[in-house]
């Protein structure tokens, strides 16, 4: 495995694929890599013939320093990690690096950024499209692979792609699980052990809110109400948010012709958690978990 650290670097390996027309997949992280993000990897490698992973942790996504500084990092398990899953090239630019001064253009996401995550975290995705139109220039890949464990990250990630022209397949990648249902994260680590045995209730009630779809004559507001009554029985952490949207369009005008969303985060003393499933309009999951 080949590992990059400047942009420049970057370019003249980019020059090198295409003049050998080699397909280039793309799955950005933060590190801190769990059995999710390799399974974006696994995706990756079966449709491309070389794959890039980034590792960086990007500041202007982080709404506090704290949780800026506080996310989880080991940089040489995630090399040995994605050496026996045989990437090919791993770009781990610093921050001065990728931002090497203020930035003269700011970008600002105005839809599908009003719910879920948008609200509690104002400026995040601006954040993340930030670094994605960087790296996405940067690297210039033909694929490129997000997990929908972050379905509004998807959601954006798309219209990223639609609204800028990127010539980019965008794929969303399954939710991988732990053996009782909760998402992998590299959040995870921050969990106290009566945190960690109680977050198993978290895909337990989304999964109760797909089967009240599936059962009644609901609106949104009814799937929002079951699943929070399910959740306050179940968990000691504070709920963020609980919600019940269109997907990728994320608003609450649900037809028979969109895909349902149902989402939910959960602040713990050191995490905070999301997870989602996301159904057709009569309830049966559209992206599996694994």
């Amino acid at each position: 495995m080949k590992i990059i650290k400047t942009i420049e670097e970057m370019h003249k390996l980019k020059n090198e694929l295409q003049m050998k027309n080699q397909s280039l997949g793309f799955v950005p992280t933060m590190g801190y890599l769990h059995d999710g993000h390799r399974k974006l990897i696994k995706e990756a490698k079966s449709l491309n013939e070389k794959v890039i992973v980034s590792i960086f942790v990007n500041p202007l996504q982080f709404n506090q320093s704290s949780d800026f500084d506080n996310y989880p990092s080991d940089v040489e398990r995630d090399e040995n990690i994605l050496k026996d899953d045989g990437v090919d090239f791993l770009f781990y630019p610093s921050a001065d690096e990728m931002y090497p001064g203020p930035l003269a253009i700011q970008m600002n996401v105005v839809r599908r950024t009003d719910s879920l995550c948008g609200v509690s975290r104002p400026g995040h995705f601006e954040g993340v499209v930030t670094v994605l139109t960087k790296l996405f220039n940067i690297i210039q890949p033909n694929d490129v692979y997000f997990g929908v464990k972050d379905a509004q990250q998807v959601a954006v990630v798309d219209a990223l792609i639609e609204d800028f022209n990127f010539d980019i397949n965008l794929y969303p990648v399954p939710t991988v699980r732990e053996t009782d249902g909760l998402a992998m994260s590299s959040r995870n680590v921050n969990l106290e052990p009566k945190e960690r045995e109680e977050a198993k209730y978290i895909y337990q009630a989304l999964l109760y809110g797909q089967q009240y779809i599936q059962s009644h004559k609901w609106t949104r507001t009814d799937v929002i109400h079951e699943v929070k009554e399910f959740l306050n029985a179940n968990i000691t952490g504070d709920i963020d948010y609980i919600d019940c949207l269109s997907f990728p369009e994320l608003n609450d005008e649900i037809s028979e012709n969109h895909d349902i969303i149902i989402a939910v985060a959960v602040y713990y003393k050191k995490a905070r958690l999301i997870d989602n499933i996301i159904l057709n309009h009569q309830g049966r999951i559209k992206f599996g978990s694994e």
